[in-house]
């Protein structure tokens, strides 16, 4: 019975004791731990953004085809990084260069059959897709009055040399509506010029909008948000339109699912350029030496 009477006279003088200290606490001008943390957190300005931990991640706009199919079935990680050092080996042999679509670009080829056994062709990105070995674009110029498309494999063996003669972006992420435009929006010379940007300048966006030939369409180009076509609704009937609204998706866009599973995550992202950053920074730093030898000519004027 002493024992428990002891316990709890000790326990009260312990509790008399914390209270006593921390009605001092109230009353002095020093703040607690715990109001330090919270003053700290407010007085951090708001207008202040968080940085990224690994600024190669800004390559996923430059080099996309490094980044694997964000389909999980298609995923491999030991497939994807066998892969990634065969693509770098192969641009140690060759100089793939920074383009995006709309970009238009000269590729040379070594054809067998054709006189110098090299064939070259110039035309405009349409297409980009694709990932890792199995990244191809797409380029089309019209040649005689025909259309003409040929798709590459970026990392064919076959391709000697990529030029880009002019660096730009359109204002849709693919340019298929170009075969129903009019032929003068892709119709490009042979003997083309290189247009060379400054060291420094943001990539310019062209916000040029084609105009289409009357219907038939090789696909209904309605139904899609398509920026860069300015005719349109000049082709379109009543019934057209009708069809358009009721298959209209806006509900797609708030479908964190779907843009999830269409998406890289950051966790791999990171994983995967800091394996390549190191070996790319130095390929562009030695493509950028080369360009500073050439001389720089302003681009031309686009069609309105």
């Amino acid at each position: 019975m002493a024992l428990v009477l002891r316990k709890s006279a000790s326990e009260i003088l312990s509790a008399a004791k914390w209270m006593i200290s921390r009605d001092r606490r109230v009353l002095s001008s020093l703040p607690e731990k715990a109001e330090e943390v919270v003053q700290q957190e407010e007085t951090k300005p708001a207008g202040r953004r968080p940085r990224f931990q690994n600024a190669a991640l800004e390559y996923r706009h430059i080099f996309p085809e490094f980044l694997p199919d964000p389909n999980p079935k298609w995923r491999n990680t030991l497939r994807e990084k066998m892969e990634r050092a065969d693509m770098l080996k192969r641009r140690s042999q060759i100089d793939i260069p920074e383009f995006y679509v709309g970009s238009i670009l000269a590729v040379t080829i070594s054809d067998p059959h054709a006189q110098g056994k090299t064939n070259r062709f110039v035309g405009i990105c349409i297409e980009r897709k694709g990932c890792g070995l199995r990244a191809e674009f797409t380029l089309r110029n019209v040649v005689d009055h025909q259309g003409v498309e040929i798709r590459y494999d970026l990392y064919d063996p076959t391709i000697q040399t990529i030029q880009v003669l002019r660096l730009e972006k359109r204002l849709d992420d693919k340019l298929l509506y170009l075969r129903d435009a009019l032929p003068e929006y892709c119709t490009f010379p042979v003997d083309m010029n290189p247009e060379l940007l400054p060291e420094g300048t943001p990539v310019p966006v062209n916000p040029v909008q084609v105009k289409l030939k009357p219907k038939p369409w090789l696909e209904r180009w309605e139904r899609q948000e398509l920026k860069g076509v300015s005719n349109i609704e000049e082709h379109l009937k009543e019934k057209d339109r009708v069809r358009r609204e009721l298959r209209k998706t806006p509900w797609e866009k708030f479908d964190l699912m779907k843009q999830y599973r269409k998406t890289i995550p950051i966790e791999d992202q990171s994983e995967i350029w800091s394996e390549v950053y190191s070996q790319l920074n130095q390929l562009r730093l030695s493509r950028k030496k080369i360009l500073k030898k050439r001389n720089l000519s302003t681009p031309k004027t686009q069609l309105g």
